[in-house]
């Protein structure tokens, strides 16, 4: 059986590479008898693999020492509440630009524990560009201002930081993790599920400043606590060990395939430019976002025809693009374009497009 061409906006396809590595050392792991999957998390083996990780993260990302890397599970959505419980602390107030489903999420869930503004929004047109900024909205002494950093259910993403001061920047950067460089510092926190770009759904990134740690709220409870992980490495009850195990992986792809974020940065920004280009010149198609917010992992696009937007995702499947249905809220179709989809992938999509518009014009 041929592999298919997996468009899917999460779990994502896994470098080919990565998954032969992973097969190879399923059963025996370096000469240790054993899986990764069975190890001990206590053991000095699987205690390598976890420190090997940290590091080639910290490298690849150019994580500066003051910043804790911390490996947790339950998903981006988890950390909804853990920032409010641990960053809301001393104003009790956050600021927030709603720009998809995830970044409303997050709003809600902050509501909760204070008072959570919103800065701006792009819902009035289905959060199809980034909105642009007034500072005079601002909240001055806010504990934090979170943004998504790419949406992945829209097709946005930010290209321009907000200016937010000596007010933390927390960006939720699920969707295009690892995709290209992003400057750490500008951040006073980043988190993401790896489910996208990284490793399998289980484990959760979360890039936070040291001094943003050790002051949650007294009613946050410890598993919630970024102290907790801090002060125990990752280690204060089992983490998602097989899925740590496969970010060493993709990291080690990135860094010696691939040839690092700048690299992956231009594969990326070719695989997005093929399809872009396409829609902007197709008299069936078209992307839904404003150009000059186009994400370059998520790409969603319409005919404008709900019965052909089906029979299209219904042909596209059997032809081997998989995955391809559009998000619910958006409709149409959605193609996501990580690190893994090689540029292969992207090209054939793109004469099946055009050979499915030449044939039911």
């Amino acid at each position: 059986m041929s592999r298919v061409y997996n468009f899917s906006a999460g779990p994502s396809m896994l470098p080919e590479k990565v998954l032969k590595t992973a097969a190879e050392e399923m059963l025996d792991y370096k000469g240790s008898g054993q899986s990764v999957m069975e190890m001990s998390h206590r053991s000095k083996t699987y205690q390598q693999i976890f420190d090997e990780t940290e590091a080639l993260l910290r490298e690849v990302m150019n994580i500066p020492d003051n910043y804790k890397v911390l490996f947790l599970q339950g998903g981006a959505s988890t950390q909804f509440a853990m920032i409010p419980l641990n960053l809301m602390n001393k104003n009790n107030k956050a600021d927030f630009v709603v720009t998809g489903q995830w970044a409303k999420k997050a709003y809600k869930e902050a509501a909760r524990y204070g008072t959570a503004n919103v800065v701006a929004s792009s819902e009035d047109k289905t959060f199809s560009y980034i909105p642009k900024l007034d500072k005079a909205t601002f909240t001055p002494d806010a504990d934090f201002f979170h943004i998504c950093v790419n949406n992945t259910i829209y097709g946005t993403k930010w290209n321009t930081l907000p200016e937010t001061g000596d007010v933390p920047l927390i960006g939720d950067i699920s969707s295009c993790i690892l995709s290209e460089p992003i400057d750490v510092t500008k951040f006073g926190m980043l988190y993401a599920g790896a489910q996208k770009n990284m490793a399998p759904a289980g484990v959760t990134i979360v890039i936070i400043r040291e001094d943003l740690i050790g002051n949650a709220m007294d009613i946050t409870p410890t598993m919630l606590n970024y102290s907790t992980h801090s002060e125990n490495g990752s280690m204060f009850n089992t983490p998602p060990c097989y899925c740590i195990y496969i970010a060493k992986l993709v990291l080690e792809w990135i860094k010696n395939d691939v040839g690092g974020l700048e690299k992956m940065k231009e594969l990326n920004e070719k695989k997005a430019r093929l399809l872009y280009d396409f829609l902007d010149s197709s008299e069936m198609f078209r992307g839904t976002v404003v150009a000059e917010d186009r994400s370059l992992m998520n790409v969603p696009f319409v005919t404008g025809n709900d019965e052909l937007d089906a029979k299209f995702v219904k042909e596209a499947t059997a032809a081997g693009f998989v995955n391809l249905k559009g998000h619910r809220s958006v409709g149409g179709m959605r193609a996501s374009i990580y690190n893994a989809m090689p540029i292969e992938g992207v090209e054939k999509l793109v004469d099946f497009m055009k050979a499915f518009e030449a044939a039911n014009k």
